[in-house]
């Protein structure tokens, strides 16, 4: 027992290397002038499923405050919350991806217990990160900030959209990237990694 509570602290461990590697070097961050695309849904999400929503959750907290931290003059719109509300940009970044871990190493356990091929179940947890990641930063973004003049002017460049529609335009680009490729690259290595290590996600916390 305690050399498996080890292993899970050593995979932790390097899972949490890989974001902070990922978050501070172009394979994070992808710029497109307004939103990010971040691809760091994907180490989060193999946490979430490989060790549990506990480890999704620790992940999505370490995503949030490197993302919180880019605010600090390296995102375009970050850096434009954080002039506004440094409280809401706080709430809009670490709370919403501690939350997307945890939802989806919930959703990843709830999807094996159905899932007869034991493959299918790790390509709906990979999509539901990067879906959980879009609904609750957007979410909190619209609701924190949607009145502010900032937000106001993009959306009349956009034609005065109503807030649904809003954020569709908005983050279309990145959702075309971000759902397949954290679908497929999580699911994929999740999977692989359970084979090759002989893991029992069923058995994480």
């Amino acid at each position: 027992m305690q050399d498996k509570k080890t292993m899970q602290m050593v995979q932790l461990a390097i899972l949490t290397a890989i974001v902070l590697l990922m978050a501070f070097t172009p394979l994070g961050y992808l710029r497109t002038g307004g939103l990010s695309i971040s691809l760091l849904t994907i180490p989060v999400a193999i946490g979430a499923m490989i060790l549990g929503p506990g480890a999704g959750a620790v992940l999505g907290t370490i995503f949030g405050l490197t993302s919180f931290y880019q605010c600090f003059g390296m995102s375009v719109i970050g850096t434009a919350m954080l002039g506004i509300n440094p409280f809401f940009t706080f709430l809009v970044c670490v709370p919403t991806r501690a939350l997307m871990g945890f939802v989806t190493g919930i959703v990843f356990r709830a999807a094996r217990k159905r899932d007869r091929t034991r493959i299918l179940s790790y390509y709906i947890g990979g999509l539901s990160a990067a879906c959980f990641n879009t609904l609750f930063y957007m979410s909190t973004l619209l609701l924190c900030f949607w009145n502010t003049e900032y937000l106001q002017s993009i959306n009349a460049t956009l034609g005065n959209l109503n807030p649904l529609v809003f954020v569709f335009v908005f983050v279309g680009i990145n959702g075309a990237i971000e759902l397949p490729s954290c679908c497929l690259v999580a699911g994929t290595i999740s999977k692989t990694l359970e084979k090759a290590f002989k893991l029992n996600p069923a058995m994480a916390k």
